[in-house]
């Protein structure tokens, strides 16, 4: 008989197949192939994007031209524009507002066919400091209340251009997805004056099958709850409110889980799509929540959400993560 789990930090319910688990051999999956042709995010293709707003770049070199190991740049197709006023108003039972917000692209580095598993340490470690340089100058615009950083690499997973990078989106209000975990995290707290984050991680390591990879900050394992088959969250061990405040000293070792963690999946599924999205506390007035622990989510595309997930809110997942866990282990 399959099984229902119930998320503690949002309340959602999942249903895992323990009777009939799939096997990695069981997924069909649309594979991630790399394109030949012009790209705007390769060295010596500056001038197609649309003015930079940061880069680490080597000394000697200007904005805009070669020379760059990380670059961010506006979406040339915002979602949000940073130009303008909220504007809040309503319209009978409807809230509207003016789309304000701010919408970047980090370009990881500048090789067109590396992942970010096939990136060394330090180019990794280079653009998780830029996630996080760039998190600390859009929160000094009062506007904003939350800053998204996701990744979606491969067609299947989203990626319109195949070149590695990352969006950096600002929104003036805290999603809903953050916001069922921020209020489930202090229902949590305010019952048992604990993290809910910390209490998982302390879970994770007293069961040890859920847990892929770990290192002296960070635990990278398969949530109990998973919404998709081979999910996987990385967290750091110590409690820590907010991503770009994570101290220096950690920056490596994120690296190396991150990789290590892709590499892992690699091995079982060559060319995967995925996403990843961090999840860090909201900013401006709406954060500093002491409940709230952030952390990275990650998704392979293996599966689609169809009809039943829609219309229930319940996700189905094919391969339970224990053995999902069990699988990433394997060298």
């Amino acid at each position: 008989m399959s099984e229902l789990r119930r998320d503690p930090i949002g309340g959602r319910w999942v249903i895992v197949d323990t009777d009939h688990p799939n096997k990695p051999q069981d997924f069909e999956y649309e594979p991630h192939t790399w394109r030949a042709g012009v790209c705007p995010f390769c060295y010596g293709n500056e001038g197609m994007t649309p003015p930079e707003i940061d880069a680490l770049r080597d000394s000697g070199t200007g904005p805009n031209t070669s020379g760059w190991q990380v670059r961010v740049v506006p979406n040339k197709f915002p979602a949000l524009q940073i130009e303008g006023n909220l504007e809040r108003r309503g319209l009978g039972v409807y809230d509207m507002s003016c789309g304000v917000g701010a919408h970047e692209v980090l370009i990881e580095s500048p090789y067109h066919q590396k992942d970010i598993c096939e990136l060394l340490n330090s180019e990794i470690e280079n653009f998780i400091l830029m996630y996080s340089r760039r998190a600390l100058d859009l929160q000094k615009d009062k506007r904003f209340k939350y800053i998204l950083v996701f990744k979606n690499f491969g067609a299947a997973a989203g990626a319109s251009l195949e070149h590695p990078h990352t969006q950096i989106v600002a929104l003036p209000m805290v999603p809903k997805n953050v916001m069922e975990e921020i209020k489930g995290a202090q229902n949590y707290f305010d019952y048992r004056e604990r993290c809910i984050f910390c209490d998982i991680i302390r879970q994770e390591a007293q069961d040890k099958e859920r847990i892929i990879l770990e290192n002296k900050d960070y635990i990278a394992f398969c949530p109990f709850v998973s919404r998709f088959p081979f999910e996987i969250w990385i967290m750091p061990k110590k409690h820590s409110t907010c991503f770009c405040h994570m101290p220096q000293e950690e920056v490596p070792t994120l690296a190396g889980i991150l990789k290590d963690t892709i590499t892992n999946l690699k091995k079982i599924f060559p060319n995967v799509s995925y996403n990843f999205m961090l999840h860090s506390s909201p900013i401006n007035g709406d954060g500093g929540l002491e409940s709230y622990h952030w952390h990275i989510e990650f998704m392979p595309k293996l599966t689609r959400v169809a009809g039943f997930e829609w219309g229930s809110g319940f996700y189905v997942v094919s391969t339970p993560p224990e053995l999902a866990a069990k699988y990433l282990r394997q060298k």
